[in-house]
């Protein structure tokens, strides 16, 4: 057997292992460790294994994860995600399903402060979807509009999956982060446009009966109050984002900077007890762990890739059979939009990017570019069906017997083609990403 046939039977074994339930980073750890081991030795496998355990992380360049994790684990505890939402449903009250342009509103802001679309997913399921149908919406679309713009939580920096992306494609962090400014918001307003076009022109879709309208509590608010609720998260925000762009802080940094600055908030909030605390920091460690780990794994298996040769052999191919560069990226998009439907976005990144960056490297492409459409395309797995995690915590975090998963999906479905034609919106035009870095480069 050739070295480049051990390496695509690993590609094909890992995708079976961690689709059978297998964690991935022990999957990925156990199938290079494999791969070497055929390709070379035994001894030589001990020796990689060993290193990507010393070596992988050890870069003071990785403090940005557990800090921006224990940052948005600190704004999801305090009531900074209730308080948000409360404003935009003032603001957009008189508005054709101003409720769900609140919502995915409120979950853009908290975007800015968490950087995981899980963290968006439950917290609004339990504060927005029950004012949603208290107010006269159908449940399936509640769900739905919470389901699809949790993913604003990867998009809108900062985000844990461009840090993942730019330590494996060895990019600069900040520059991802400067480059999802944009087409996060870009998403956001098509999201809300959507809501507004359904509410306007298929009402059946969106409200229960004849309500059109929302109205209530949110019509009594005060701009004193507003700016008193809103104050918390905008702080948080200008301290992480402010410093970063303003060249004050690395990314590192700011999570620092932000972690400290979700703790006092809640500490002057009275919501962060010892308990808290205490619990908050047992799970930022456990979720550290988790990506430390996974990362270790992906170092391993992209060396039992690059020993197997299956990238250049595949660059070399593309070359040779004259394919384009259009052809190759939406042969990647959708091989990822596949993925997406059965995998969950950490163990997709881990597994296609070591073997993908490469090819993708040989035709030139902008990175920074090609990591924010990586992102997108997995994010749109996340509101697909069979796995479609965003939509399992939801269901998870609703506890509701009276709506099942199939109907989450179904609900989400006017948010997922949406954020499929951005997708193509910001392949076509490389500018929306690139602008902000002032930066030009186009790939037709």
């Amino acid at each position: 057997m050739s070295d480049i046939v051990i390496g695509a039977v690993c590609m094909l074994a890992s995708l079976v292992l961690i689709q059978s339930g297998m964690h991935i980073g022990i999957a990925l750890m156990l199938i290079s460790f494999g791969g070497v081991w055929a390709i070379k030795s035994a001894a030589v496998a001990g020796k990689l294994l060993a290193s990507s355990v010393t070596t992988s992380i050890a870069s003071e360049v990785f403090g940005v994860i557990p800090l921006f994790v224990i940052m948005g684990l600190f704004v999801s505890v305090t009531g900074m995600g209730r308080d948000t939402f409360d404003v935009a449903a003032h603001v957009t009250r008189r508005l054709r399903g101003g409720l769900g342009i609140a919502t995915v509103a409120a979950n853009a802001v908290f975007a800015a402060c968490t950087g995981t679309s899980i963290a968006s997913a439950s917290i609004f399921t339990k504060v927005a979807v029950p004012e949603m149908v208290r107010h006269g919406y159908r449940l399936p679309f509640a769900v739905g509009v919470v389901t699809g713009s949790s993913v604003l939580g990867m998009l809108i920096p900062p985000s844990l999956l461009m840090i993942i992306f730019g330590v494996l494609a060895n990019t600069s962090i900040g520059d991802l982060f400067t480059a999802g400014i944009l087409p996060g918001i870009l998403l956001a307003a098509s999201f809300s446009l959507c809501i507004f076009i359904l509410s306007r022109f298929q009402p059946e879709r969106v409200f229960d009966g004849q309500s059109a309208h929302d109205k209530g509590e949110f019509d009594g608010m005060s701009a004193w109050t507003m700016a008193v609720k809103l104050f918390p998260i905008c702080i948080l925000i200008g301290i992480v984002l402010g410093g970063i762009y303003g060249g004050f802080f690395t990314p590192t940094e700011a999570g620092g900077a932000g972690a400290f600055a979700a703790f006092l908030i809640g500490v002057a909030r009275r919501e962060i007890t010892l308990k808290v605390f205490w619990d908050v920091s047992l799970e930022a460690g456990k979720i550290t762990a988790a990506i430390c780990f996974l990362l270790m794994a992906a170092q391993l298996y992209s060396q039992m890739l690059t020993f197997s040769g299956l990238p250049y052999a595949v660059g070399q191919w593309l070359q040779s059979a004259g394919l384009s560069f259009l052809v190759v990226l939406f042969g990647y998009l959708a091989v990822v939009l596949l993925l997406g439907c059965f995998l969950d976005s950490l163990s997709i990144m881990l597994i296609i990017l070591p073997f993908v960056l490469p090819v993708i490297d040989g035709f030139g492409v902008n990175l920074v570019w090609f990591g924010l459409i990586t992102i997108i395309t997995i994010e749109i797995g996340l509101l697909t069906p069979p796995l479609g995690l965003s939509a399992f915590v939801v269901k998870a975090n609703l506890g509701d017997a009276k709506i099942t998963t199939w109907q989450i999906f179904m609900g989400t479905m006017p948010m997922t083609i949406t954020m499929t034609l951005f997708l193509l919106v910001t392949v076509f035009f490389p500018s929306i990403s690139l602008v902000l870095l002032g930066r030009s480069w186009s790939w037709w």
